[in-house]
């Protein structure tokens, strides 16, 4: 086992990887005021951000799924990984090296298996890169000079050879350390008759990274024609190598992507490198599978689904890329950026118009296109005959249900029109009533026969009580007591300077909704808001730790980085807030006390009766001066 990591080192990780920079490599970040930044949530589909990072306090939180936390619990969530992975990982990147305390620390052995498999990937890809420099790997710089590609190309991205032997690269990473098991896991060896052997021999190497940059696959390009495998031979499922979920050249693109508002979806790995080369950077392509769901979230997360956003498909023109055409066309839907597809004079692919045409050739491909709905319909369209009347309604049969599926009515109505246009139906109305009414139908459906309505999140939660109350947008909207508690929270989070120490006087039975009362007791354990004033990013981290649940954790961190409701955020702010919290809690306290005498009437004691009302009376008095002189009466 490996031992615990040292605390300070903990600490030193999560103040050298700036948060802003780790959530920047998986989805793009905008200004959102206040010193935060904004975007799409990875961890949910949405088409307008509701996700927040706040690079002052190395906190991100969703206001639309609650997830939230600091650096390490973002890379923990959206990578899979333990809290020692992700400390390892990000110490790594940051240069530090991590002290462990019960006992030593023996790096090949102890360390996390998707670090493992990480790393095995990268000695992997360099050692490929290393073999075509060689002379058996002739065949295979061949093959990228015919295709346009010289030495600084192949070396840009990282392209490699694997040697025709059974075990070159098993043995070369047993020489580094790395089990037979780790090598089997990472599909970088199979299992042979005497052992592990090489999955990729004699073969073209692309490494394949996913969105921060870390190489988890390989993509393998058939040379020789003794080669029984396939022409194109990939990594298989392993815990950090996903098919459906990579995109080759996302970590070239993905800075254009989101600069640009633009992406460029093409097939192969040659057809990555061409566009690249030809100017078009925001190019990428799948990995031996069809583009869909998943790669469209991948994308909206870098494009922001800004009206301005831009997905261009370069599919053949053959039957398959219709077919791909088509299958994109179906995920479509969930695509709030406009779609087009651009296909090549005779068909061409990206490499085979820059060989023949030339770089410009390239740029001009994506720039003349198609809407997608418009290429997909008319690939419908295409396959009746129109001329007669029966053709026509046999079109329009299989058409009409597609644009039905399209979400936005005046979208709908619009691409309805269009197909009349394209079926070559006069009347208009009767085939957007059409696509109208297979839409409704399919709404019916849905309801009928769709999943129960998920419960709220109010509903009972294992730990403290407190907790199980609506989470805060909810109670933010319900009444002006926990409006003004959830800013006084925020207040003691974000600016604890303004409100200290007063702040830390509040009793927990000052807060009137359980989750804030549960939040305060997390800040009472934390040591006070007193302990922001000198480090508020380790008194967060302490606010975080002393959560019961993730209910808790998450309303902390939303927040901590939620924005004020008021102009100017300053003490008289903070007084104010102060005063309204306190003084709801004394008019509670009066009510409460006069309620019970009027409840006990004559039996109650007399001497409980003038206690009775002598706290009153002090409570009164209190409550006045509050009222009087604000907060200078705390």
């Amino acid at each position: 086992m490996a031992g615990r990591i040292n605390d300070d080192d903990v600490k030193a990780v999560r103040d050298a990887v700036p948060i802003d920079a780790v959530v920047s490599e998986y989805l793009q970040l905008r200004n959102a005021g206040g010193g935060n930044l904004k975007g799409l949530c990875p961890f949910h589909d949405e088409k307008s951000p509701s996700f927040q990072v706040s690079p002052s306090k190395g906190l991100f939180h969703c206001f639309g799924c609650q997830e939230g936390g600091d650096t390490i619990a973002f890379v923990m969530k959206i990578d899979h990984l333990s809290f020692s992975e992700t400390v390892e990982r990000l110490a790594a990147k940051a240069g530090i090296t991590l002290r462990y305390e019960e006992g030593g620390y023996n790096p090949s052995h102890q360390r996390g298996e998707r670090i493992r498999l990480v790393e095995a990937h990268k000695v992997a890809a360099q050692f490929y890169v290393e073999q075509l420099d060689g002379p058996e790997a002739e065949i295979g710089r061949k093959f990228l000079a015919e295709r346009g590609f010289d030495q600084a190309a192949a070396a840009h991205f990282g392209v490699g050879y694997s040697p025709a032997g059974w075990d070159h690269l098993t043995r070369y990473l047993r020489g580094k350390g790395f089990s037979d098991k780790e090598l089997i896991t990472s599909g970088l060896s199979q299992d042979g008759r005497r052992g592990p052997i090489d999955r990729f021999r004699g073969r073209l190497m692309w490494p394949i990274s996913d969105t921060s940059g870390e190489v988890v696959g390989f993509g393998a390009r058939k040379l020789r024609d003794d080669d029984n495998g396939p022409k194109y031979l990939n990594t298989p499922e392993t815990a950090i190598y996903k098919k459906s979920q990579v995109l080759y050249g996302i970590d070239f693109a993905k800075k254009d992507i989101a600069k640009a508002s633009r992406a460029v979806v093409v097939e192969g790995y040659t057809d990555v490198m061409a566009c690249h080369l030809a100017g078009i950077t925001t190019a990428i392509a799948t990995c031996g599978t069809a583009f869909g769901g998943d790669h469209i979230k991948i994308l909206r997360r870098l494009l922001m689904d800004n009206g301005s956003a831009r997905v261009i498909f370069t599919f053949d023109g053959d039957a398959a890329g219709q077919k791909a055409a088509l299958r994109a066309f179906e995920d479509d839907q969930k695509f709030a950026a406009e779609t087009y597809i651009a296909i090549a004079p005779d068909n061409m692919d990206p490499c085979d118009l820059r060989l023949v045409k030339g770089d410009e050739a390239v740029r001009e491909l994506v720039e003349p296109r198609t809407p997608l709905f418009e290429f997909a319909l008319r690939q419908i369209v295409g396959r009746y005959d129109l001329e007669t009347p029966a053709g026509r309604a046999a079109a329009l049969d299989e058409a009409a249900p597609v644009v039905a599926k399209i979400k936005t009515s005046s979208v709908q109505r619009e691409v309805a029109v269009q197909l009349a246009g394209f079926v070559g139906i006069l009347d208009q109305e009767y085939v957007v009533r059409r696509v109208a009414q297979l839409a409704r139908w399919a709404r019916d459906r849905g309801d009928r026969g769709g999943p129960a309505p998920a419960p709220s999140r109010g509903g009972p939660q294992r730990g403290m009580q407190a907790p199980a109350a609506p989470s805060g947008p909810a109670l933010n909207l319900r009444s002006p007591a926990h409006r003004t508690e959830r800013e006084l929270l925020k207040l003691a989070l974000q600016k604890p300077v303004l409100v200290s120490p007063a702040f830390d006087a509040y009793g927990m039975d000052e807060f009137t909704a359980p989750p804030y009362a549960a939040v305060r007791q997390c800040i009472a354990e934390a040591g006070g808001a007193e302990q922001g004033l000198a480090d508020n990013r380790e008194y967060l981290v302490a606010v975080l730790g002393a959560a019961p649940d993730d209910t808790v954790r998450k309303l902390v961190t939303e927040l901590a980085v939620e924005v004020f409701h008021g102009k100017s955020i300053d003490e008289a702010y903070a007084g104010e807030h102060l005063v309204k919290v306190r003084l709801r809690a004394v008019d509670r306290r009066i009510n409460d006390v006069q309620g019970s005498l009027t409840r006990l009437g004559s039996n109650v004691a007399p001497d409980h009766l003038a206690a009775a009302q002598n706290e009153v009376w002090v409570l009164q008095q209190y409550a006045q001066s509050l009222r009087n002189s604000g907060a200078d009466a705390l």
